[in-house]
């Protein structure tokens, strides 16, 4: 059962679809863009975070100027004296952080990367209380300029979304984000999707759902309908692997999908039943996805 609050909003948007659509679509772009406070953990995500205190303790800690504040990148370096082979950035979900990518970082690190982990805006140690596709992907590129070209990007739930934008360019004014591959774990591939969802949660009305979609052709310079992935990965084709969970109850599995249309230099793992966040932690997903930068492109389920 909706929640009291969920009710109310639901009420004033449907209510507000008749009388100031465009105000209302405004309105529930920045609802939209809203990022929950990093301070106010959950006592699940605490544990994680201090879990991952020594971890973090061995990075180098980097503060980028954005536009609008500044991000923190995390910077994690192979053991000394082992030859570097290469740089991956590493970029998280919504409502996450670098502490949840422990596994997949510390994989890259130990089979001989340098590991740039960044913090979106308005997440873990970033600032702001706000986060669009534009500002995390210009958050991406000042990782590229002080810290690529990458061998890879890697980006988990709505951080892959990111480095596809990232890497196909797909920003007005942002230039492509230099990078060999691309690895894309549990990714939405359909920001028109996302919309949707978004909207027919909140009983946005069609009219105000233009207005929203007219406020990204603003900001992004291209129409929401533009930002799919097939779109994306065909305009830049980098190689690129999509790994999956069918029983993603976050992420459906029709964004993995999407992405695979995108050409024949997209391969699709389907990882059974590890669910949108599992999939993470997995040895056999991290192992994967290190052997697909480092070229060992081992055989995977297309489709």
């Amino acid at each position: 059962m909706a929640s009291f609050g969920l009710k109310v909003i639901r009420g004033v948007f449907g209510a507000a679809e008749h009388v100031a659509p465009r105000l209302t679509g405004r309105a529930a772009f920045e609802l939209f863009c809203r990022t929950p406070n990093a301070r106010a953990l959950s006592d699940g995500e605490r544990r994680a975070v201090d879990r991952a205190a020594a971890f973090m303790a061995e990075a180098r800690h980097h503060w980028l100027k954005t536009a609008k504040g500044c991000v923190m990148v995390h910077e994690f370096r192979p053991e000394p004296g082992r030859a570097v082979q290469g740089t991956v950035l590493v970029i998280h979900g919504w409502r996450s952080r670098t502490e949840y990518m422990r596994a997949m970082i510390e994989g890259y690190r130990d089979a001989g990367y340098k590991v740039v982990s960044l913090d979106l805006p308005g997440h873990g140690q970033s600032q702001g209380r706000r986060l669009t596709l534009v500002s995390a992907v210009d958050a991406a590129r000042l990782a590229g300029e002080w810290f690529g070209p990458f061998a890879a990007v890697v980006g988990h739930s709505f951080g892959g979304a990111v480095a596809a934008n990232a890497v196909a360019g797909s920003v007005r004014n942002i230039p492509p984000l230099a990078a060999e591959r691309l690895v894309l774990i549990a990714a939405p591939s359909s920001l028109p999707a996302i919309f949707t969802d978004f909207s027919r949660m909140l009983n946005v009305g069609p009219r105000s759902q233009a207005a929203m979609a007219d406020r990204v052709e603003h900001i992004a310079g291209r129409p929401l309908h533009e930002f799919t992935g097939d779109r994306q990965l065909a305009s830049r084709p980098v190689p690129t692997l999509v790994i999956h969970a069918p029983d993603d109850r976050e992420v459906s599995a029709d964004h993995a999908r999407l992405y695979a249309d995108a050409g024949d230099h997209v391969r699709l793992h389907w990882a059974d039943g590890l669910g949108h966040r599992r999939i993470l932690a997995d040895k056999a997903v991290i192992e994967r996805a290190i052997g697909f930068i480092a070229g060992h492109r081992d055989p995977v389920s297309l489709h």
